[in-house]
């Protein structure tokens, strides 16, 4: 059977939310937009027309980045973004410069649905995904009930993988990056339940357990150490879960683009990273032309799972 692409859903309400979406700063000519010629290579980074990096949910390291490239002549513009499907289409329209928010797969399953070639130019971090829960201690002590797990498609098909790794439900021919909930095979000891996000949290006293990002740990009071499970983030099939920086194919060799990203690199930035991962997250350091090839390996499994 036909499997239609879990991410046809977030592509739509990426290209609606761009039609809302605009910045004042980005009311520009197509002859202003960065297009990596002598002419913008010599104005992008100053005062006058700094580097757009989106991100979402801006953590306290930012200013710090901020401030540490401006020590190196760079001026950098964070713009920060409430969704997830906003900042690729933002990148594609030239609205922003660069983002750094998501993982290879998550960049895989928009260029796939977009037809588009957005470039990963170098790796940050893996973030272990953690299994929290308000009524159990231990894993060994769940079974049965709902677990409630992230609804968008890249991070619903990871918690899968992270809930069978700890031995709570099994899924059809062993799992993939691109298993849904009806992979989740009758014999499991639980049942999942797909909800947005950010209400995996509020689902807590509702259900066993709840696959929780760590993006919403710091708001909801828990720790990274209250984890029953996480995944391992050095495994190969943690992969498709580097978190990476990303810019449009033509300006992917930038060098003021490396620049940034060696002064993301500092300890006083990579503090700040540790920090507010709750000390779950694991460097990565990747270059751009290996991030290209396990993003074409994981284009090509995207295209067949949704063939």
């Amino acid at each position: 059977m036909t499997r239609k692409s879990p991410l046809k859903s977030v592509v739509a309400l990426a290209t609606a939310a761009t039609l809302a979406f605009s910045l004042a700063a980005c009311s520009q000519d197509s002859g202003e937009q960065n297009t990596g010629d002598d002419t913008q290579a010599s104005t992008k980074g100053t005062e006058a027309d700094p580097v757009k990096l989106g991100v979402v949910g801006a953590e306290d390291y930012w200013p710090v980045f901020v401030e540490e490239a401006e020590k190196e002549g760079i001026y950098v513009e964070i713009v920060d973004f409430s969704e997830y499907s906003i900042p690729n289409v933002a990148l594609t329209e030239g609205e922003i410069d660069l983002n750094q928010f998501q993982h290879l797969l998550f960049l895989a399953g928009y260029n796939v649905d977009a037809g588009q070639d957005l470039a990963p130019i170098a790796a940050t971090a893996v973030y272990p995904l953690g299994l929290y829960s308000q009524k159990h201690t231990s894993v060994d002590t769940i079974t049965g009930g709902e677990i409630a797990v992230p609804n968008d498609p890249t991070n619903l098909s990871r918690a899968l993988l992270v809930l069978q790794d700890a031995g709570l439900i099994e899924l059809r021919d062993g799992g993939s990056a691109f298993s849904t909930e009806l992979d989740v095979l009758p014999e499991s000891k639980v049942t999942v339940r797909p909800v947005d996000a950010a209400q995996t949290v509020v689902s807590l006293p509702d259900v066993e357990a709840s696959i929780v990002n760590n993006d919403f740990l710091k708001d909801a009071g828990l720790e990274a150490s209250d984890a029953l499970y996480r995944d391992s983030a050095e495994a190969e099939g943690a992969r498709p879960y580097i978190n990476v920086w990303v810019a449009r194919d033509a300006e992917k060799d930038s060098e003021l683009y490396a620049k940034l990203v060696e002064i993301y690199k500092r300890d006083v930035i990579q503090e700040g990273v540790l920090e507010a991962s709750g000390g779950t997250a694991a460097v990565a350091n990747q270059s751009g032309a290996e991030l290209e090839g396990f993003l074409d390996e994981i284009e090509a499994d995207f295209k067949a799972a949704n063939n």
